[in-house]
């Protein structure tokens, strides 16, 4: 086996297991590596092969990454065969998958918190004080990230890097002065 397949195959077993950690289909993580490591659009016989999986489980992931949006279908001239590829643009690629975790996980957390602070709000003001305050705070603190992210989302790359390198220099010009 070559280098560049030991870190082909390293990479793709080691995005796989992030994926898993990250709530995401372990073969679905592991595809879209592979897609990404790709230089080409690959079939799906190409990934079945490469991973070593079955044709059910390359379909059913292939679809999941098209509907998240960063895996796409190609079509080449004189090919019977559909093949596919993922977004290359790690900063797009990026705020597809932000997109995406907020909508499928952000958004739920805050109708539930927002439901569950108008439901305690019709209690007299001494029933659910506690409860109220808690869940309170935790969505202003979603709702707070939600606008953090928006704005992030508004950003070309470049500004959110300047942005990050200021916000490390004064980090680190206030922690010299402790």
């Amino acid at each position: 086996m070559s280098t560049i397949d030991r870190v082909k195959e390293n990479f793709i077993l080691h995005w796989g297991e992030m994926g898993s950690l990250w709530g995401i289909n372990r073969t679905m993580a592991q595809i879209h590596a592979l897609l990404f490591i790709s230089d080409g659009p690959l079939s799906a016989n190409e990934i079945m092969d490469e991973l070593q999986i079955s044709r059910g489980n390359v379909s059913m992931a292939l679809r999941e990454l098209i509907a998240w949006g960063i895996a796409s279908r190609v079509h080449i001239k004189g090919e019977r065969r559909e093949y596919y590829t993922t977004e290359k643009d790690v900063w797009t690629m990026f705020r597809i998958i932000a997109r995406e975790r907020k909508k499928r996980e952000v958004d739920p957390t805050i109708s539930v918190l927002r439901d569950s602070v108008n439901k305690l709000n019709e209690l007299p003001n001494v029933d659910g004080q506690y409860e109220r305050q808690q869940i309170q705070s935790l969505l202003d603190f979603f709702e707070t990230g939600v606008q953090v992210y928006e704005e992030l989302e508004r950003q070309n790359p470049n500004s959110v890097l300047k942005l990050l390198g200021t916000a490390l220099k004064v980090k680190r010009s206030l922690s010299l002065g402790n």
